[in-house]
């Protein structure tokens, strides 16, 4: 079994409340490790079907998303996690200070920050044609701010031990149909790569992990049916695989490994 150091670790997670997600299960993994949770969710309110909350597919997700961390907390408790669960939303600066001072006061230091939250639009306006103005400073307020924001809080109260691992998506560099999200994602592996030239002289590692279509709830079997002839491995990725890269990237073992986008996506979009 592996020892990845990360005992008594204090780990800040961003985008949470879905039991089925890349956050919520990257927290379980760290549960086991016996790392100090920080975990951040904000509520994304849309409409959905009650009645089909029980499949895959957007109502599923869109339910998890508007919910708060009820499920994931019930989840912690059963693997005796030390956690703090806030709602907040880290677009904004005062509460992002306000995130760290709550984890600080808990727990006396922060040595992990995933950045996970992210939104995109679900209305189709999206595209160059369709794009608004609105769509581009809520896409880019949350996804490139808000990770920019919690990365500088992070290197302000920084502890002897520094991890911070961005989550991207693999087809960031060239989304079709999803520009501004795309365009988002593309510029926090650039924001990655920048921030960790700054911050090795602290010996913080700045890293980026890129998702294929992961199995988040969201996936309905029509879909699957379409994207799995298009990954070379021949499945849907799952957050589990995510969240096992991410555990090492914040483990000691990692400690040389700096400014890396790794794409987790069964070979789909290399």
């Amino acid at each position: 079994m592996i020892n990845y150091g990360l005992k008594n670790r204090v780990a800040v997670i961003t985008g949470t409340n879905n039991p089925w997600g890349i956050g919520a299960t990257t927290a379980y993994k760290f549960a086991c490790e016996e790392t100090n949770l920080v975990l951040i969710y904000k509520k994304i309110n849309r409409p959905f079907d009650n009645k089909k909350t029980n499949i895959n597919g957007v109502d599923r997700y869109y339910a998890a998303n508007a919910g708060n961390a009820d499920v994931v907390e019930s989840k912690l408790k059963d693997l005796n996690a030390d956690y703090l669960i806030l709602e907040s939303d880290i677009s904004d600066e005062d509460a992002v200070k306000k995130i760290y001072n709550s984890a600080l006061e808990r727990y006396g230091r922060v040595d992990i920050l995933v950045n996970n939250a992210a939104v995109d639009d679900e209305n189709g306006f999206d595209t160059i044609e369709k794009i608004t103005q609105s769509v581009i400073d809520d896409t880019f307020a949350v996804n490139v701010r808000g990770s920019i924001l919690m990365m500088r809080e992070f290197i302000r109260n920084r502890s002897d031990y520094g991890r911070i691992i961005n989550i991207s998506t693999d087809a960031s560099q060239v989304f079709a149909g999803q520009i501004t999200y795309g365009a988002s994602k593309a510029t926090l592996e650039a924001l990655t790569r920048s921030i960790a030239l700054e911050v090795a002289k602290y010996g913080i590692t700045v890293n980026c992990v890129a998702p294929g279509p992961t199995q988040t709830g969201w996936i309905d079997t029509d879909f699957e049916k379409k994207v799995i002839p298009i990954i070379p491995m021949g499945e849907l990725v799952q957050p589990e695989d995510i969240a096992d890269t991410i555990l090492f990237l914040a483990s000691e073992r990692a400690r040389m490994l700096t400014g890396q986008v790794i794409k987790v996506s069964g070979g789909h979009a290399l």
